[in-house]
């Protein structure tokens, strides 16, 4: 078994990163991301502060914008709006969940196509079903930039992408499908799960439901996938495998955690890079290779 780790892959491209960052210095560019929230949701606070860290350590600039509970649709928009008319800000997210009078989508298609960095606005959404994206979400293109360090080519390979969220689900999908992999998409509606999972190469998993996927999915040799990251009641952190009724069983497999997570922020890193880069209108090959 092969452990697809992503702590190490990311350390490898923080140093790539922040020579990028060093040279861009040197023509008076400094990325800067930014990162909107609203609400007090602990599990947001957790990630907006990796991502701080991770920005930091690359050299980048990082402002952390929050919003109270009770703000309004035009008052997110305006926040958003402001960043988009600000020259030095390369990049904005806007942190997931927001409070349920909030919605999700009009904060997306607020953000600037050229600082989406998160790749969720509906134009770099069908760029992406085109093959021409260059903002893609984060964990798609983390676990793809993962398999790769790892030589592992999905050309040819049978896939199963059990979730069709748009965050994961849905672009893993289509990004497979452009790297040559045979792609089944499973969801709650499925009607038999284990059919599709165990004629699978290749299982990506982000659906948010502890240990779900054991050794009975599998067959031998699967590589697997898992995005999810659940707390147990004793506050320990799993995925959607059952890593230790497969780990026998699997190919190559990621942590949970240590797998994908730290993939996504590091492609966070380099897209707010490669926004900045276009922004000022200069080569991607002179920085990121």
């Amino acid at each position: 078994m092969e452990i697809l780790d992503g702590r190490q892959r990311s350390q490898e491209l923080t140093e790539l990163y922040t020579q990028a960052v060093e040279k861009l210095k040197k023509v008076s560019v400094t990325p800067k991301l930014v990162v909107i929230t609203v609400g007090e949701d602990p599990a947001s606070f957790v990630y907006v502060r990796q991502k701080k860290r991770r920005a930091e350590a690359v050299g980048m600039d990082f402002e952390w914008v929050t919003l109270g509970d009770e703000t309004s649709q035009e008052e997110l928009e305006a926040t958003i709006d402001k960043f988009n008319d600000d020259s030095k800000t390369s990049g904005i997210i806007v942190q997931f969940p927001l409070p349920n009078h909030l919605s999700e989508s009009r904060a997306m298609d607020r953000i600037a196509i050229e600082k989406d960095v998160d790749g969720f606005h509906y134009y770099n959404a069908g760029l992406l079903v085109a093959g021409k994206a260059e903002f893609k979400p984060c964990t798609p293109k983390g676990i793809l930039n993962l398999l790769e360090a790892h030589d592992i080519d999905v050309a040819g390979m049978d896939a199963v992408v059990i979730g069709r969220s748009q965050i994961v689900g849905m672009p893993i999908a289509i990004d497979l499908i452009h790297h040559n992999a045979t792609v089944t998409v499973c969801h709650s509606r499925t009607k038999d799960l284990k059919f599709h999972t165990q004629r699978a190469d290749l299982i990506v998993v982000a659906i948010g439901n502890a240990h779900m996927l054991d050794a009975s999915y599998i067959k031998e040799g699967t590589i697997l996938i898992d995005v999810g990251i659940n707390r147990l009641d004793d506050g320990k952190l799993v995925g959607d495998v059952d890593y230790e009724d497969v780990k026998d069983k699997v190919k190559a497999i990621t942590p949970v955690p240590g797998g994908v997570g730290p993939m996504t922020v590091a492609m966070l890193m380099e897209q707010t890079i490669l926004a900045a880069i276009r922004q000022h209108g200069l080569d991607s090959r002179e920085f990121l290779g």
